[in-house]
């Protein structure tokens, strides 16, 4: 079992940059399947990105492809989402979450067993 917790969210303008951090405690974060999720008021929670357990394999949304990156710090255990060039529509609440597994479904949220409580991150134009 992990645990995750996020932290780095806040506020930005338009074209800035924020940094989220993924901390995850119980096992090695390796072992797992690290994905970014968002969720907006009133919408979905949307697939954002993942890097696949074992090594640094990652795939992204297509609207945050060229702008977003994600990263595994091993000796950390922890894993970063780097926002770049941010838009007012990326404003949400950010989750990490962690699986054991990896699917060619990354991006369904029912494939993630443990999430975090989430880190709010608001863009203003």
């Amino acid at each position: 079992q992990v645990q995750v917790v996020e932290s780095g969210g806040g506020s930005a303008q338009a074209g800035g940059s924020l940094r989220l951090s993924c901390a995850a405690s119980g096992r090695s974060s390796l072992q797992y399947t690290m994905g970014w999720f968002r969720q907006a008021p009133g919408k979905e929670r949307d697939f954002v990105a993942v890097v696949k357990y074992g090594g640094d394999s990652a795939y992204y949304a297509d609207s945050v492809k060229g702008r977003f990156t994600i990263s595994r710090d091993s000796a950390e255990n922890t894993v970063y989402l780097q926002m770049n060039s941010l838009k007012p529509d990326d404003t949400a609440v950010y989750y990490c979450a962690a699986t054991s597994y990896w699917s060619a479904r990354y991006y369904d949220t029912g494939l993630y067993d443990y999430w975090g409580q989430g880190t709010q991150v608001t863009v203003s134009s």
